[in-house]
Order: C-alpha cells, then structure tokens, then sequence
C-alpha cells in the first residue's frame, strides 16, 4: 500500500512538473512573437514617422504662388532695331523693365511719383528675379510676341511663396521675418483680387539648377539621371548575363574560378564611394573623360551595379532545374542550344528582378557621383552623356545644403519623387516576377 501510494506521488509530481514545462516554453513562445510584433510596430512607427517628416516638409513645393500681370511687350523697349536679333532679344534686364511697372499698376503705385521710390522698392522684393528669365525665355521661343500684350502668370519671390504657404507667420514682430507689413498688405490685397494665387508648381519638374528656390526644379537632374540609367542598363546586363552564364555552366571548377567568385560576392559588398574612387582614378585621370559628366557617372554605376545582376542572375540559373538541361542534350540540343534556348528564358524573371533591382540601387545612390565632381550647377539640359550633368540624388543633397527657407520643402519634395521612382521599380520586379515565374 505504502507503495503504490508512493508511485501514485511520484506520477503526481512527474505531470506537475510536465504542465510547469509546457507552460514554460509557450510563455517563451509567446513572448518570442510579441517581441517580434513590437519590432515589426516600431519599425512600421518609424517608417510612418520618416515618411510624414518628408510630406509634411514637401507637399507644398507642388504649388508655387504665381502674379498674374498684363505686359506689353514694347517693340521699342525689346528690339529697337526690329530685326529680331536673338543678341538682342536675350537681355534679360529689357525684361524688367516690362514687369515692374506691370506689377507697381497692380498694387496701385504711380512709377512717376518720385515719393513712391521706396515703395517701388519693396514691391520689387515680392516679384522673383527668375520672372524675367521666364519671360525672356518665352519671347525667345517665340518672337512674334513682340509688340503685343499678353497676359501670363510669373513667379512670385521664394518670401512671398513662404509667407502666402503659412511658413513665415504673420504674427511675430517686423523685425523678425522677411516679410515687411507693408508687403503682407499688398499680398493680401493681390489674393483677394485674385491676382496673386497658387499654382501647380509645373517648374519643380522642368526647371534645372537656380540659386532662387522658385525657380529651382529637378529637369535637368532628372535628364542626367536617365542617361546613367540608360548606361548602366545597356552595359551591365548584358555583361553582367554573359559573366552568370560562363560561371554558372561553362567555367570549369577550379581555385581561380572560386576565387572570381568570393571576389564577386565581396564586390557587391563594397562601400559605393570606393567605386567613386575608382572612376576618378581610371576613367577621369587615366582616360580622361569629362569631369561631371553622365557618361562617367553611368559607368561608375555600372561597375556598382554589376555584382548585383551577377549574383541575382546566378540564383535564377541556378533555380531552373537539371531536368530541363537534360531533357534538351537527351534530345540532341547542344549544351549551348540548352541553356539559350530552355535554361536563359526560364531564368529570365530572375534575372530581370535583379536587373531592376540592381537599377533602383544605382538611381539612388549619392557618394559615387560626389567623387567624380557630378555636383556641378547645371542649369541647362544635359543634350548627350558628355554634356556637363547632375543626378536626382546629388540635386538632393546640394538643395539640402541651401541656407534660404524655400529650398527645405524642394529638398523634400525631390525625396518624394525620388522615393516614388524606387517604389514604381521595386513593385514593378516584384509584379514581372510574380508574372513570369514559374513553379516547378
């Protein structure tokens, strides 16, 4: 009796001991997956938090306040000779001289009153130094204005933009804000009359370089950002697939095979600016290519990028599976005719996704194109990759070291565009992957 008694307790205590074990190791689980839910939340926070920071900054630099004015644009004032000589046509301070008084009409002042030269002059303040340069360009591209009266909206100052945005207020002392009383008078009046009023900033995605925040824009950068991606698309894929290829199924296995490929593996590795330095040394020094140039700046890239389509395109032939190599030897094909022709296209939503991928990198990248001097002030154009050119990444930065208030919401406005070029690439590798694949 005392036995079984005995056994009876010791089973007793063997399944209370059991239960305390159970219910230790889902305790353990369960706060395994809280831990994991609270670093998947502060992530989610501080992605969320990242991302108002930015559009709460750079919403506003999509509208820029804009004066409507009716200007005559004086034959006698813009080509005196008439002949319509572009040396001519092109003196931008003649433009001036159509726009102020245009404007001094609108708030009421008389120019011929010697006492309203002070006035005149705070007036001035309010109209941007950039408004000329637009109207010259437009008269430029079409001459025939001349000697007419149009009526066109021009750029307001990047102070007048700030105040009418809410960012200078109103209700701190005169001394303390660019915006005089005076002018807050003379804005209010314009906006109620309707002569002054936001518009769509269209010049954020046509202007070039411009030490005036409103007429500052990305077109410029963003034509020097094509041309690099076009580079890198056109020399690193096809490259970067011959190279996969040759390792992936010709080259034999031997030390100097591995050692090509560890080498790969840590290429992709690298800090970016050491490919920058690298383009200095070889391709501005040594080859002597022009400094601050897409061409450069897209070979650079392409050397960055190209261990990224190497590996990603290694994995894609590497996920095909051997039935399909054998299928086409047992049926005559050579080895060649087997990977072109069955291995490459079944490969090929792999190696596109790395492709993209390895693109989306390149578009965003920074330290590289300071080393080879792409922080050029480019106004104009970029016509061909020699031309002298900047990236969206490098306008960011220069516009992030801007001393005027203005250049703070363009500085966030270019990192929501650019962001929105990344997005559009990620998805659209993971949708032609989804699209593609196949599952074996």
């Amino acid at each position: 009796m005392t036995d079984v008694t005995q056994n009876s307790g010791n089973v007793v205590a063997s399944n209370h001991h059991r239960d305390l074990g159970l219910r230790s190791r889902y305790g353990s689980e369960r706060r395994f997956q809280s831990y994991g839910v609270i670093a998947i939340g502060l992530g989610v926070l501080f992605l969320i938090l990242l991302f108002w920071s930015i559009i709460s900054k750079g919403y506003t630099a999509f509208q820029q306040t804009k004066i409507n004015l009716e200007l005559e644009l004086s034959e006698q004032i813009l080509d005196p000779s008439g002949n319509r000589a572009r040396e001519q046509l092109q003196m931008a301070i003649r433009y001036n001289k159509i726009i102020e008084p245009a404007f001094y009409k609108a708030l009421g002042i008389n120019p011929k009153d010697k006492t309203k030269r002070q006035d005149m002059k705070e007036a001035k303040k309010l109209i941007s130094r950039g408004a000329s340069i637009e109207l010259r360009d437009m008269v430029l591209e079409n001459p025939d204005l001349v000697g007419q009266t149009i009526n066109i909206w021009i750029v307001a100052d990047g102070d007048t933009d700030s105040f009418v945005k809410g960012q200078i207020p109103r209700d701190v002392p005169e001394s303390r804000r660019q915006i005089t009383d005076q002018q807050i008078g003379w804005i209010d009046s314009l906006m109620e009359q309707g002569v002054m009023a936001k518009k769509f900033n269209w010049g954020l995605f046509t202007y070039g370089a411009s030490s005036r925040a409103e007429t500052a824009g990305i077109g410029a950068a963003a034509v020097g950002s094509l041309f690099m991606m076009l580079i890198v698309l056109v020399l690193a894929l096809p490259i970067g697939v011959a190279a996969s290829i040759y390792l992936e199924e010709f080259a034999p296995q031997n030390r100097w095979t591995d050692l090509i490929e560890v080498n790969i593996n840590n290429l992709a590795a690298v800090p970016s600016i050491v490919f920058g330095l690298l383009g200095l040394a070889v391709f501005i020094n040594f080859a002597g290519l022009p400094r601050s140039a897409s061409v450069v700046g897209g070979l650079v890239l392409t050397l960055m990028t190209l261990p990224t389509i190497i590996i990603a395109t290694r994995s894609a032939l590497k996920a095909v599976p051997p039935s399909i190599r054998e299928a086409a030897l047992g049926i005559g094909a050579s080895k060649t005719q087997a990977i072109f022709h069955h291995v490459l296209p079944l490969a090929a939503p792999g190696i596109l996704t790395g492709t993209i991928i390895g693109l989306a990198q390149a578009l965003g990248e920074t330290a590289p194109l300071l080393m080879i001097g792409m922080v050029a002030f480019v106004k104009d154009y970029p016509v061909t990759p020699l031309d002298p050119a900047t990236a969206l990444p490098v306008q960011i930065y220069m516009w992030a070291n801007a001393a005027e208030r203005a250049f703070v919401e363009r500085t966030s406005a270019a990192i929501m565009i650019l962001l929105a070029f990344l997005a559009v690439m990620n998805i659209s590798a993971v949708l032609l992957r989804r699209r593609f694949e196949r599952r074996w």
